[in-house]
């Protein structure tokens, strides 16, 4: 009976809270016996390997993101799930100026024609949303009639890419056009393969479409598989495999087509120099693809980014471009004949599709199991909790200060004066509790204040379980000396920037009282000339005025004995690491945090 009952308890025995990240898995001894139970041998330990983090349980802990019965498959980010949203989002964003993307906005719904046009409704259909609308009178090209006109949700972004493309007239010299857009998209997926972030109906997709000229795949795709190894990179994802899919049973294009559009990724995957595998029948029905692929915390793999040769919808749409020997630019071939050159005309581009992140919410999904709950300073919905001691209202009034100065000194470089007379912004403390004022800012820091009327240790407590990085706790002698005490230790620092920071270096080596130290007394003169030791500076300072120095004549020794003193203290402090318990309490000004915290999200940025 004891054993049945311990063994139930045994396998029963739940998820631990999420404190590791991937790759640090750990064992759990459970040995939960009832007080009854004489103790266990070691035979009767049994050891359970920690489960892998679930992104969905993930997500109730740290309010992330719901669902609801009445729009399955389609997450509703709560608000910090929506920050980390943007912050992944914005992060394309900023890189889109340095890989020449231009950013587009596009309707959600089409007419079922424009679906036609593009073969989606012959080879896609069952995985779209049809719409029934008023839509405009009249007969619609042989289509259907006013009332009754059909439309559907898009599922990609690239016909109306294409509109946007055929828009005005295009030159060769104008290639290759880059477009961007993270409209939401639809697909109706099968109820029974619905899974929290990984499977959904309604997602969001870092879309893009180049336009291009055929002497340009090959450059364009290795600049996308750059942008990958970049974006992987600074998410700390991979290693990820690339995938070469070949065509499809169901497809659209000539065999030739596909042969040229095959051949095209494969030489810019040999180029690249990274192993590739090949994927035969499971490329998309307009072209050929390169997939990259993505193991999550259980070992499956995920699909995420994508980079896709597309011969057919251009011609579909009837896109073109001017160019000179057209007939060559066609077969991406250049020639330096004036004859040829002379002769102008319209060619057919080549349409690249690429998704650096895939599916936002699936690699959201991904960082969330990947890290455990623990994210990167820039990518944490919950990054900064000022934590007050007491709940008087000074130190509560001087923590909410203390909040809207690190808000203002994150977007004071961004500010627009004019908007204000110079004597409502000469305090950056109240200027941001006035209404009205603008958030002109690169990035959006995240401040919370616990002000509760629990004990600051409760409050410390909770703010380490909701994977702060950083705790600030306010007392009342930071109210009076304006400073602030810093725990920076739940920061993750992979390259160390936080431990070798002179200010926190400095405030660590100062808290210590290593600057005190001094080699030795000082003797009968220096106490004459009035040096006296300076608590946190560790060196004699003479006590007369500055214009007075240069009339002492011992001013030349002790000015010598000063750097003496200083050059030990350098020694002392080269040589003094910073260790994971010192970032527990770390004394600094405001301005000090602010600057590391900007660098902290910079340096990723």
């Amino acid at each position: 009976m004891r054993a049945s009952r311990a063994l139930r308890i045994l396998r029963s025995s739940t998820r631990p809270s999420h404190g590791i990240p991937r790759g640090s898995r750990r064992y759990q001894i459970t040995c939960n016996y009832c007080s009854s139970c004489e103790t266990p041998t070691s035979q009767a330990i049994a050891t359970n390997p920690t489960p892998p983090p679930d992104h969905r349980q993930l997500a109730i802990e740290q309010e992330l993101f719901t669902t609801s019965i009445y729009s399955p498959g389609s997450p509703l980010f709560l608000p910090k799930g929506a920050q980390m949203f943007n912050r992944l989002t914005n992060f394309l964003r900023s890189q889109y100026v340095y890989f020449g993307f231009d950013e587009v906005i596009t309707p959600t719904i089409y007419k079922k024609s424009l679906w036609e046009k593009s073969g989606h409704w012959e080879n896609y259909a069952d995985d779209m949303y049809s719409v029934t609308g008023r839509g405009a009178t009249g007969d619609q090209e042989g289509k259907q009639v006013g009332e009754d006109e059909e439309y559907g949700l898009k599922p990609m972004n690239c016909p109306g890419h294409c509109l946007i493309f055929a828009s005005k007239r295009r030159s060769f010299r104008d290639m290759p056009i880059r477009y961007a857009d993270f409209s939401p998209l639809h697909r109706n997926e099968i109820s029974g393969a619905l899974s929290g972030l990984t499977r959904v109906r309604r997602f969001h997709q870092d879309d893009g479409h180049i336009f291009c000229r055929p002497s340009q795949i090959g450059e364009e795709i290795s600049k996308t598989l750059e942008f990958v190894r970049m974006t992987y990179q600074m998410l700390g994802l991979g290693p990820y495999r690339l995938a070469l899919s070949t065509k499809p049973k169901d497809h659209i294009g000539t065999l030739e087509e596909w042969d040229n559009a095959e051949s095209a990724l494969k030489q810019a995957l040999e180029a690249s120099g990274k192993e590739w595998t090949l994927n035969e029948g499971d490329g998309a029905f307009y072209g050929p693809k390169i997939d990259i692929i993505l193991k999550d915390s259980d070992g499956k793999e995920h699909q995420t980014a994508t980079i896709q040769l597309d011969f057919q919808l251009p011609k579909r749409f009837e896109l073109t471009y001017q160019a000179p020997a057209p007939e060559l630019e066609q077969k991406g071939l250049t020639t330096a004949d004036p004859e040829l050159l002379a002769k102008e005309g319209p060619v057919t581009p080549v349409l690249i599709h690429r998704a650096i992140l895939g599916s936002v919410e699936r690699l959201m999904a991904l960082l969330i199991e990947h890290y455990n709950g623990h994210y990167p300073f820039w990518l944490n919905p919950r990054q900064v909790c000022i934590v007050t001691v007491a709940d008087g209202p000074a130190i509560v009034g001087y923590a909410k200060k203390m909040k809207n100065y690190l808000l203002w000194k994150d977007q004071q470089d961004y500010r627009k004066e004019w908007i204000r007379p110079p004597d409502e912004i000469s305090d950056p403390i109240k200027t941001p509790d006035r209404l009205g004022w603008p958030h002109f800012y690169n990035f959006d820091l995240t401040v919370d204040v616990d002000d509760t009327p629990r004990s600051v240790r409760k409050k410390i407590s909770e703010a380490k379980r909701k994977r702060y990085s950083v705790v600030i706790v306010v007392g009342q002698k930071n109210v009076e000396d304006g400073t602030i005490n810093v725990d920076l230790s739940g920061m993750m620092d992979p390259y160390g920037f936080v431990a070798t920071n002179n200010r926190i270096k400095s405030s660590i080596f100062a808290k210590k009282g290593l600057l005190n130290y001094v080699p030795r007394e000082m003797n009968d003169k220096e106490k004459e000339l009035g040096w006296h030791r300076l608590p946190r500076e560790g060196w004699y300072k003479l006590g007369i005025d500055e214009e007075a120095k240069s009339e002492n004549p011992n001013y030349k020794g002790l000015r010598s004995l000063k750097g003496e003193v200083n050059e030990i203290l350098k020694k002392r402090y080269d040589s003094f690491s910073v260790e994971a318990t010192d970032l527990k309490d770390v004394p600094l000004s405001v301005d000090e945090l602010v600057t590391i915290l900007r660098k902290m999200v910079t340096m990723y940025l």
